[in-house]
C-alpha cells in the first residue's frame, strides 16, 4: 500500500475551516524510529500566515466583547474535548517524536488543566480605582485584550506548550494564531480540532504549519502583521533572539520562554535518597528534552560519592526503547541529529577528564540516560544545553562554592536544592538566578496556576496564572470627570 494514501493530508486550520496552502504546498514529518511517513502537512507560505491574522483580526472584536463566564464555557468545554482526543494525542506524539505513551498522557492532562485554569481567569481580568488629586476625578486602571496573540510553540512538550501558547490570550479575550512546530505539526493541529469541536467562534484559533525552510518568513509575516500586538514563543535562546529582535522591529512585545541548564544542587545534610530519585526525574524524564530538565548536579564533596554511587545505579536502569512496545522507561531522542549533539558532548568531557558512571552509548534515536562525573568548566557540557539523555555532576567543596556553580552559566529558568533544613534552603534558592527553583523537589515541576518563565538568557516574561494575564491584555489608565473643570487658561 502507498504509504502516503494512508496518511490523510494535514491541511491549515483558518477561520474554522480546513485549507489548503498557496499551491497546495506540503511538507514531510518522519517518524524518528521507524523511518516512515509519520505526517504530510500543509506547508504556509507568508501569504498563508497573513491570511491566518486577517482570520484573527476579523473574529477578535466579536469575541472579545463576549462575556467573560461564555468564553469560560468554551474554554471549560474545550479541555473536556482535548481529554476526548487522548489516544489521537499518543499516536501522534509517538510517530512525530518518538513520545513514550506516559509522557503524551501527562501532557494531555496538564494541558486540559491548564485550559481550566485559563477558563477560571476570565472573570480574575480585573482593573482598580485609583486615588486622583483632581477633585471629582474618578481614576480607573483597567486591563483590555490587545487583538490578535501569535503563539509559537515548539515540539518537545508539544501539548502542554501548544496549549499554554493559547489558553492565556484566549481567556484574555484574545483571538489566536498558533505556529505549530514542524517537527509535530499533527500534534499541534489536534489542539486547533479540540477548540474547534468546543464550539470556539471561527478564526478565533488558526493553526498553521510550514515546511522547515519556509519558517523565518512565516514568523515574520505573523509578527509584522498590524492586527498582532504580542508574541509568545517557547524554544531555543538562539532562535528567541531572533523573535526578540523581529518585535522590537515591529514594536511588538514578546514573551520568551528560552533554554536552560538547570541545576540541582545536593548540600552535605540533603536527603540523599530523595536528591536521587528527583535528579533521575529531572534529568532524564522524556529523555531529557525538557527546557527545565536538570542538566548539571552540582554536590558537595562530603555526600559526593555516595550521591554518585546511588545515583549511577538508578540511571542504569532508565533504559530507552521503542515507545510503541512500551517496555521501557525512556522513549526515542527526537532525531539521529540530537542523538549526535549529545554523544559529541559528551565524548568531549570524556576526552577531558570526565568519567561515564551509566550509559554513554546510543541505538539510532534510542539512547539510554546518561551520567558524566567529574564535569568541570573546560568541557563543552559544562556551558552548553544538552537537552538529552545526559546530566553533568560538577563536585564542589561547599554551599558557597556550589551557589557559585549553579549560577556559572548564562540560563537562568528553573533550579533544585536539597537540605534538610529549609531555611538554609530558602537563603540558598534566594542566591541562584532563576525564574524557578524548588526546594527538596525536582527541577521539572509545572503547574497551570504558577508564574513560569525564566532570567537571563532564558528568557522574560511569564506564562501562568494570574501573571499570564498581564502579558496578554493592556494596561490603560481612564478617567471620568464628575465635577466642572477649572483650568488656568
Amino acid at each position: 500500500m502507498d504509504q502516503t494514501a494512508a496518511k490523510p493530508h494535514l491541511a491549515l486550520l483558518i477561520g474554522g475551516q480546513d485549507v489548503d496552502a498557496a499551491e497546495k504546498a506540503c511538507f514531510d514529518r518522519i517518524d524518528p524510529i521507524a523511518g516512515t511517513l509519520a505526517t504530510r502537512a500543509a506547508a504556509a507560505s507568508p501569504d498563508d500566515a497573513r491570511a491566518a491574522a486577517n482570520s484573527a483580526a476579523q473574529a477578535f472584536p466579536a469575541w472579545s466583547e463576549l462575556g467573560p463566564n461564555a468564553r469560560r464555557a468554551i474554554l471549560a468545554r474545550a479541555a473536556d474535548r482535548l481529554e476526548g482526543l487522548a489516544n489521537d494525542f499518543v499516536a501522534a506524539m509517538r510517530e512525530e517524536i518518538g513520545a513514550t505513551e506516559g509522557w503524551a498522557r501527562f501532557n494531555v492532562m496538564l494541558a486540559a488543566g491548564m485550559i481550566r485554569e485559563a477558563a477560571a481567569v476570565t472573570t480574575q481580568i480585573a482593573g482598580e480605582v485609583i486615588p486622583s488629586d483632581k477633585p471629582g476625578c474618578l481614576a480607573m486602571a483597567i486591563r483590555q485584550p490587545v487583538g490578535v496573540v501569535v503563539g509559537i510553540a515548539p515540539w518537545n512538550a508539544p501539548v502542554i506548550l501548544g496549549v499554554r501558547a493559547v489558553a492565556t490570550p484566549l481567556a484574555c479575550g484574545n483571538a489566536v494564531v498558533l505556529k505549530a512546530s514542524e517537527v509535530c505539526p499533527r500534534t499541534h493541529r489536534l489542539i486547533g480540532e479540540a477548540f474547534r469541536d468546543a464550539g470556539l467562534p471561527p478564526g478565533v484559533l488558526n493553526v498553521i504549519t510550514n515546511a522547515p525552510a519556509d519558517a523565518a518568513a512565516v514568523v515574520e509575516a505573523l509578527v509584522a502583521h498590524p492586527a498582532v500586538k504580542r508574541i509568545n514563543f517557547t524554544g531555543s535562546t538562539k532562535v528567541g533572539k531572533i523573535i526578540a529582535r523581529l518585535g522590537a522591529e515591529y514594536m511588538k512585545p514578546v514573551l520568551l520562554e528560552l533554554g536552560g541548564k538547570a541545576p540541582l544542587l545536593v548540600l552535605e545534610d540533603a536527603d540523599l535518597a530523595e536528591a536521587v530519585k528527583a535528579a533521575a526525574f529531572g534529568a532524564f524524564m522524556n529523555q531529557g528534552q525538557i527546557c527545565m530538565s536538570t542538566e548539571r548536579i552540582v554536590v558537595v564533596d562530603a555526600v559526593a560519592d555516595a550521591f554518585v554511587e546511588m545515583f549511577a545505579a538508578k540511571a542504569r536502569t532508565l533504559v530507552a526503547g521503542d515507545p510503541l512496545e512500551a517496555k521501557t522507561p525512556l522513549g526515542a531522542v527526537v532525531d539521529k541529529a540530537a542523538v549526535a549533539r549529545v554523544k559529541g558532548l559528551v565524548d568531549d568531557a570524556v576526552a577531558k577528564g570526565a568519567k561515564i558512571v551509566a550509559g554513554g552509548e546510543a541505538d539510532g534515536v534510542l539512547m539510554s540516560a546518561t551520567v558524566l562525573d567529574h564535569v568541570t568548566p573546560v568541557m563543552a557540557i559544562y556551558a552548553e544545553e544538552s537537552f538529552g539523555p545526559s546530566v553533568s555532576i560538577v563536585r564542589v567543596s561547599d554551599e558557597t562554592e556550589a551557589v557559585a556553580v549553579a549560577n556559572d552559566t548564562e540560563y537562568g529558568l528553573s533550579a533544585a536544592v536539597f537540605t534538610r533544613d529549609i531555611a538554609r534552603g530558602l537563603k540558598v534558592a534566594r542566591q541562584i538566578q532563576s525564574g524557578i527553583c524548588h526546594i527538596n523537589g525536582p527541577t521539572v515541576h509545572d503547574e497551570a496556576q504558577m508564574p513560569f518563565g525564566g532570567m537571563k538568557a532564558s528568557g522574560w516574561g511569564r506564562f501562568g496564572g494570574k501573571a499570564g494575564i498581564a502579558e496578554f491584555t493592556d494596561l490603560r489608565w481612564i478617567t471620568v470627570e464628575t465635577q466642572p473643570g477649572h483650568f488656568p487658561i
